[in-house]
């Protein structure tokens, strides 16, 4: 009776050892399809030339990949989820992307060589009108933002050279630092 037991004993072991060891090589079998997919979705990403992939995360769990980082526009976000849709193995894209906005994707020099061209549109628009007084108004520019400082003769010279600024292209917002002085006769 004790071998039989024994015996019993044994059985229960290999038949819960056979049950682990079946668990844990599926695990590992899931664990390396994910790893197999992460490292076809970051190849992917890094051979389209239409995508900066370096700013693009790739996280993959249960055949779901998981994309997260920035991209430059919505074209991007959609070339990513359908590049990784396409993929053997992938079930299902979460993208989190975030596009850039056009502050955060426009570079420092292409930003000032646009407030350069609307300070020198401005400037160049009230000087060439025969109604505003051009030379005495400083156009100053910073992230689209205009700001007129200087001396009028009239509260009508000091709207038009406002209007000139708000009318010109690329322009966000102008301050107005305008003062009308009134000349003695």
């Amino acid at each position: 009776m004790k071998t039989t037991t024994v015996a019993a004993s044994i059985i229960a072991t290999l038949l819960v050892g056979s049950i682990s060891l079946n668990v844990a090589a599926q695990d590992w079998k899931d664990g390396a399809k994910d790893a197999w997919i992460d490292g076809k979705a970051e190849t992917t990403l890094l051979l389209n030339t239409n995508l900066n992939s370096f700013d693009i995360n790739t996280d993959v769990k249960d055949g779901k990949v998981t994309l997260t980082g920035k991209v430059e526009s919505s074209v991007d976000k959609a070339l990513a989820t359908e590049l990784i849709k396409s993929l053997d193995g992938v079930k299902d894209v979460d993208n989190q992307l975030t596009v850039m906005n056009e502050k955060e994707g426009t570079s420092e020099v292409v930003a000032t060589l646009t407030d350069s061209k609307v300070a020198t549109v401005i400037k160049t628009r009230l000087l060439f009108s025969t109604d505003v007084s051009g030379t005495q108004i400083d156009v100053n520019v910073a992230n689209g933002v205009v700001t007129l400082k200087g001396e009028v003769a009239s509260d009508a010279e000091r709207q038009l050279a406002l209007k000139i600024a708000e009318n010109t292209d690329d322009v966000k917002k102008v301050v107005d630092k305008i003062k009308v002085v009134k000349k003695a006769s």
